[in-house]
């Protein structure tokens, strides 16, 4: 059986929402889309390391479309493993388990995996936002579209806009 890695933060968790609702509430008004595409969080949203230090921003985060439905399957078809680097927030660590375990209940707790650098995962198709963490793995990877990687070229990454893209590579091929 094959082995997914699936980050969680702007893959799973929708924390770019979570972002632009913070930001909103603190400055009054809702960021557009254009105003945050091609910027990393810090850029875009200007106390996004104080958020993400915020008690509840990680809990909070609302579920990616599609997500949860499509993991599932995933999950019957493959050896699921979620892998955040929640090392860097130590308060996160709690918040994320307990997220998983409320919107993903078919994740046990042997599939999560909260760690520091991403390098040390081993398996065969990593999904994640950032090319730090896809650009050293050396087997298949899936660039999960989010705002900060838009304006930028996949390169060797498959690129998914949506859960349903994910689906369409990942359960429709090996049907």
């Amino acid at each position: 059986m094959e082995r997914i890695a699936v980050d969680m933060d702007g893959v799973l968790a929708d924390t770019m929402e979570q972002f632009f609702r913070f930001d909103e509430r603190d400055f009054g008004k809702r960021k557009s889309l254009d105003e945050v595409t091609g910027k990393s969080e810090a850029i875009a949203f200007p106390l996004a390391k104080e958020y993400v230090r915020t008690k509840d921003f990680f809990r909070t985060a609302p579920v990616m479309k599609e997500s949860q439905s499509i993991l599932s399957e995933l999950n019957k078809r493959y050896e699921v493993f979620i892998v955040s680097a929640a090392t860097e927030f130590p308060q996160s660590l709690f918040e994320k388990h307990e997220w998983l375990n409320e919107h993903f209940p078919f994740i046990q707790w042997q599939q999560m995996v909260f760690c520091g650098l991403k390098t040390v995962i081993d398996a065969d198709i990593m999904i994640d936002d950032h090319f730090k963490n896809l650009d050293y793995f050396k087997k298949n990877t899936i660039l999960f579209s989010q705002p900060h990687n838009l304006l930028q070229d996949p390169g060797r990454h498959r690129r998914a806009n949506s859960w349903k893209e994910i689906a369409d590579m990942l359960l429709v091929a090996k049907s």
